[in-house]
């Protein structure tokens, strides 16, 4: 998939260390991952092996012309219980200078048509609800706020409110 000057590919090995310095950045400078230990590339490479032997995909947000990740997404199971069997929980992230460029959407897209293709009935984003750039995201695609986990979450010694955002597919 291509939007604009941004192609939305599955990512391989030579995206990881991309991908990596994206989380790392998000990890150390927002509340998007609720983490404070940074990741490595072989950790990385092990989580993508993983979605992938899963059947899940992992996309990469490439700029053709340098083949810099811009960004990455993914999705994989919501809920380890037969009854969830239909919905994945999924997650965007956008390196800070590609942000507010479509990029977020454009993975966002690429993962929604991905689940609808294999079959997936609902898709789910836990995103921390201050974090206003990726609320309107979801919103814009269609998702639905579906509920608020008030003070379920702690960084950088701040609590954190978990909001659940739902597309049905």
């Amino acid at each position: 998939m291509s939007v604009g000057d941004v192609s939305i590919i599955d990512a391989g090995e030579a995206h990881l260390a991309g991908i990596t310095t994206i989380f790392n950045h998000a990890v150390r400078e927002t509340f998007s991952i609720w983490s404070e230990a940074e990741t490595t590339v072989e950790q990385r490479r092990n989580w993508m092996a993983g979605r992938r032997q899963a059947g899940f995909p992992v996309l990469a947000a490439i700029d053709p012309g340098r083949t810099a990740v811009l960004g990455y997404g993914s999705f994989g199971v919501f809920r380890d219980f037969p009854g969830y069997a239909k919905t994945v929980e999924h997650s965007v992230y956008v390196a800070p200078d590609a942000q507010r460029r479509g990029v977020g959407a454009a993975i966002l897209a690429e993962l929604i048509k991905r689940a609808k293709g294999m079959g997936m009935d609902t898709m789910v984003g836990a995103v921390d609800s201050a974090n206003t750039g990726s609320m309107a995201l979801h919103t814009k695609a269609g998702f639905e706020l579906q509920g608020t986990l008030k003070g379920v979450g702690r960084k950088f010694g701040k609590r954190l409110d978990l909001a659940f955002l739902v597309k049905a597919l």
